[in-house]
């Protein structure tokens, strides 16, 4: 069944401007789930065809709802409706893997590698460890259902955990069970637009906008915990801060 005969014509003797009325279409359709996230909404020319207007005015229908976030062109592709935009709060100290349960969603990690070695200046510096000192490294991919949301590196002080296999699907939940959870942590967050290299671990295009988060995680005595830094999607992930006054 084509979506004209699901959602009915355009009223061309309606005042409101034909793209305004196809623009509401189009997103009463996406809203009712007549077309799920991550389908295609039909072409410029079956919408216009069907709808009985033209390219000019399916495209600038099209135009506010990519503006507003709802759906995106994929070049060579098409249009696709997004899936909704998964919100992270700083009032709680949380996971990945909590945040996206806590929103419905089914995390898991793609590992790119899990490796010891001595601390790097860098790590040393952010982790309060002298040089020499052992650490654990975890490179992964993090997916919300299928959808990849982030590549986050995350380093470790040996005396936070067993081994570096002591980490299977949740670094925190490994933590927990050492007894080594943070208790706290500081969060650094900026712009940055993904490299060729990244963009094509996550299935992007290169230069999409993204979300840069380096956390460093405090024990209650006050020993470093964490040291990770997180690239997300821009298109997919908002931060959220609660402020009192």
């Amino acid at each position: 069944m084509s979506l004209i005969e699901r959602v009915g014509p355009l009223h061309k003797d309606d005042p409101t401007p034909l793209y305004l009325q196809l623009q509401k279409v189009l997103r009463g359709a996406i809203e009712g789930q007549l077309v799920r996230p991550e389908e295609a909404i039909p072409t410029e020319r079956d919408l216009a065809e069907e709808f009985d207007v033209s390219r000019i005015t399916v495209r600038k229908a099209i135009d506010g709802l990519v503006a507003d976030g709802i759906v995106a062109r994929r070049r060579g592709a098409g249009t696709f409706v997004t899936r909704p935009r998964d919100e992270k709060s700083f009032s709680k100290l949380t996971s990945f893997s909590e945040d996206m349960v806590s929103r419905g969603r089914k995390p898991h990690s793609e590992w790119i590698s899990k490796t010891a070695g001595a601390v790097t200046p860098e790590e040393a510096l952010s982790l309060g460890l002298s040089p020499g000192s052992l650490v654990y490294r975890f490179h992964r991919i993090r997916y919300a259902d299928d959808t990849s949301m982030a590549l986050e590196y995350a380093t470790i002080p040996a005396y936070c955990l067993p081994s570096v296999e002591a980490v299977d699907a949740s670094l925190y939940e490994a933590l927990e069970a050492a007894g080594h959870l943070p208790a706290r942590a500081l969060q650094r967050l900026r712009a940055i637009a993904f490299t060729a290299e990244q963009a094509d671990i996550l299935g992007i295009e290169p230069g999409m906008p993204g979300l840069f988060i380096e956390r460093r995680g405090f024990l209650a005595d006050g020993r470093t915990a964490e040291f990770t830094q997180s690239y997300y999607r821009g298109d997919a992930y908002d931060v959220v801060a609660e402020l009192n006054g």
